[in-house]
């Protein structure tokens, strides 16, 4: 099962007063695992961003004037996430903003909305723990997720924390013995260990390819000289 794990950052909190996308940020999940592929793009947004968006993303409108319109990165964005199932907190809004600006590219029959399957992790939140908070920072502190280094917003970043809040979320589902532990690993500490550790190779022993031989032979008698293993 593939799976992509998506969030926004945008220059205002309302879609209908024309605020718009300024970061996407994506990881992909195979089997409940952190593969090393991300989707990360800062954009344009054409207009300016509220104080509010600027105070808790740290993102300038300077920052942002050379960075691609959505329409040129919206190709790459549906190529990353292809027909996986998308996993977003509160995914009616970034649904929203993301399909506007598909939309505003001339792009409106790629949009997002119903065309893959989406799960709403705040929506999930709230059915597992009724009646408390579930922003990602609560979500985060209750189930143990390190996010200390979360100083300001950002769509990657929360991306990785909103895949490490679903792991934990669902941790044990869904495994049936077939595919990787429903166990929850941190995705950073995944990506670091998978970084650090290489394969160890252990090498046959004498005994071993003495045996390996010898099979080797028995096969080739049995199959009158047509063992797959030694054609040339």
């Amino acid at each position: 099962m593939r799976q992509v794990v998506l969030d926004t950052e945008t220059t205002g909190l309302e879609v209908g007063k024309g605020h718009r996308v300024i970061e996407i940020g994506c990881i992909e999940l195979l089997e409940r695992r952190p593969t090393q592929r991300r989707f990360h793009r800062y954009l344009n947004p054409q207009r300016a961003i509220d104080e509010g968006a600027r105070a808790v993303t740290g993102i300038s409108d300077e920052f942002l004037l050379d960075k691609p319109l959505f329409a040129q990165v919206a190709d790459e964005l549906l190529d990353f996430i292809g027909d996986a199932e998308l996993i977003i907190h509160n995914a009616a809004f970034d649904l929203a903003f993301l399909d506007a600006e598909f939309e505003i590219a001339g792009l409106a029959r790629h949009s997002l909305g119903g065309r893959v399957p989406v799960l709403d992790t705040l929506a999930l939140a709230r059915e597992k723990y009724p009646g408390q908070k579930n922003s990602l920072d609560a979500l985060c502190r209750r189930l143990e997720v390190d996010n200390t280094h979360r100083e300001l917003h950002g769509a990657l970043l929360d991306a990785e924390l909103l895949a490490d809040v679903y792991l934990a979320m669902t941790a044990g589902q869904g495994d049936l013995g077939l595919a990787a532990t429903g166990a929850y690993v941190p995705i950073r500490a995944t990506l670091a260990a998978t970084a650090r550790v290489a394969l160890k190779v252990l090498a046959a022993s004498a005994q071993e390819l003495a045996a390996h031989a010898a099979r080797l032979t028995a096969i080739d008698k049995a199959s009158k000289g047509l063992c797959r293993w030694r054609l040339e």
